[in-house]
């Protein structure tokens, strides 16, 4: 993949995560709601998570609130600069998804003082993941891309002197 269509996939995800967030926030107005029944298995839940994932370092206080859009922003700006270099052509999707998905977050921290969190997926009671996003599902998903690449084994290209 190309540094161009990284940026794309990042920008392309930026961009369906704030509209999604924009429609569950305003015209849809889940907040009021709470929770709405969607299917068996997925319900949109309003949560304002003000921590990181997994619901560590809550910011607590506006010092903390800024500090985690430091901190996220500095991440941003180094995954931004990972897609770019030579020979990452392979990694830059898992990079570009990490990208937009942070951005997605960290325009909300800045906006709103929390992430606005609201895909609940569930089998019964069984919740085997937190209220996400689809920012949180891009940044997710980026990672594994990134560490099943990590881990698999690649074939080197075959050189010939002939």
């Amino acid at each position: 993949m190309t540094v161009r269509r990284g940026m794309a996939v990042a920008i392309a995800l930026f961009i369906l995560d704030q509209l999604v967030k924009w429609w569950i926030v305003g015209p849809f107005a889940l907040e009021a709601k709470g929770s709405v029944h969607i299917v068996d298995i997925f319900n949109l839940t309003w949560v304002e998570n003000r921590g990181i994932s997994l619901g560590m370092l809550q910011a607590d206080s506006d010092m903390a609130r800024w500090g985690l859009v430091v901190g996220t922003a500095i991440i941003a700006m180094v995954v931004g600069w990972l897609m770019t270099r030579p020979g990452e052509e392979g990694d830059r999707l898992g990079f570009a998804m990490i990208l937009g998905g942070a951005l997605g977050n960290i325009v909300d921290r800045v906006r709103f003082g929390y992430v606005v969190d609201y895909a609940d997926l569930h089998f019964g009671e069984f919740r085997p993941f937190y209220v996400f996003n689809i920012a949180d599902a891009a940044i997710s998903l980026g990672v594994a891309y990134l560490l099943i690449r990590a881990f698999w084994p690649r074939r080197e290209k075959e050189t010939s002197n002939a």
